[in-house]
């Protein structure tokens, strides 16, 4: 697995040669889909079962996206199950599964099994982008956080060079001295966790105060009936009883927010592309049923479904790059 920095998005499209073709879409506010993708062509003969496995983060995606492509194709039954990125790898090496929507990429164990199983590893398709937000109560006061704080509130590391924060004073909140940061995260199978302990926490380990839950929705929900909560999740769950704090990379340093522009520039600190990893033959174009999924994802209508759910949607560059995938060139 590729080792993560603190602007994974902007090292994955520099390598993918798009900073040329993000430069307009970095210009474009509000959020809107890139008007180089093209509106989704229906074919005819399309109808089976597909099953997902995956992320919670992208549970609520998966279902629109869903119920967007049952419109064009009603003879189509699609069942979607979210309980973590961890559960996707062995649902498409078992076969149970033929979407695996990830918050995150894949470790090398996982792809390593795959490929045993097959062959060849699973293809990961670009499908949106998110800003991993940390929340904070409507009601909080705070500014923004560094990312060395974010360290030092929510691990018992401190890799980022930090030293322990248990109260809001001791991120300059004052008028909360004394007050016990309340901390909430993800459990272990999810992808979110383990982007967040990467990258946030530089691979340290969480305090084992960390409340844990089973998702995003639940994250938000624990942080909104808690007035000195924080916790991470994607930007997606954002509602408005809670605030998605703006960070910044360095300590002092300038904070930025969890904004489309910002996620583009690499500038937001926990920028970083949603996935749906697929069993696909390298140089093989895919079953019809799979291929035409992941295609209306990428479509103009499928990236509207993203700007409506809260999330990011991906650059032309990375829809041509998707549809190159599935139709076996790349």
């Amino acid at each position: 697995m590729t080792t993560m920095t603190f602007t994974p998005f902007l090292r994955t499209v520099a390598s993918g040669g798009l900073l040329a073709a993000l430069s307009l879409a970095l210009s474009a506010a509000p959020v809107t889909v890139d008007p180089a993708i093209k509106p989704y062509k229906q074919v005819s003969g399309v109808s089976g079962n597909l099953n997902s496995i995956g992320s919670d983060t992208l549970n609520n995606l998966m279902t629109f996206w869903a119920e967007g492509f049952k419109k064009a194709y009603p003879n189509v039954n699609i069942q979607i199950e979210g309980k973590g990125s961890a559960t996707a790898p062995p649902a498409l090496i078992e076969g149970t599964a033929q979407l695996g929507p990830m918050s995150r990429e894949m470790k090398k164990e996982e792809l390593d099994a795959f490929e045993k199983k097959f062959g060849y590893q699973p293809t990961a398709v670009k499908v949106s982008i998110d800003a991993l937000a940390v929340f904070v109560h409507k009601d909080n006061p705070l500014k923004g956080l560094s990312m060395q704080q974010v360290d030092s509130i929510f691990s018992s590391s401190f890799k980022a060079g930090g030293k322990d924060v248990a109260s809001w004073d001791q991120v300059g909140l004052a008028p909360w001295a004394g007050k016990a940061i309340s901390l909430y995260g993800r459990n272990s199978a999810s992808g979110t966790y383990g982007y967040f302990k990467e990258v946030a926490l530089k691979k340290g380990d969480f305090k084992s105060t960390v409340k844990e839950q089973p998702g995003s929705s639940a994250v938000v929900q624990g942080i909104s009936a808690d007035q000195y909560g924080i916790g991470y999740s994607g930007i997606g769950y954002v509602t408005s009883s809670v605030r998605a704090l703006p960070l910044s990379a360095k300590p002092n340093g300038k904070q930025i927010a969890a904004t489309y522009e910002n996620c583009l520039s690499g500038d937001y600190p926990l920028a970083r592309f949603l996935y749906v990893y697929v069993n696909k033959k390298p140089g093989a174009a895919m079953d019809t049923l799979t291929a035409e999924f992941l295609k209306f994802i990428a479509s103009k209508e499928g990236q509207e479904i993203v700007v409506k759910d809260g999330y990011f949607p991906i650059p032309a560059k990375v829809a041509a790059e998707d549809q190159a995938i599935l139709s076996g060139k790349k």
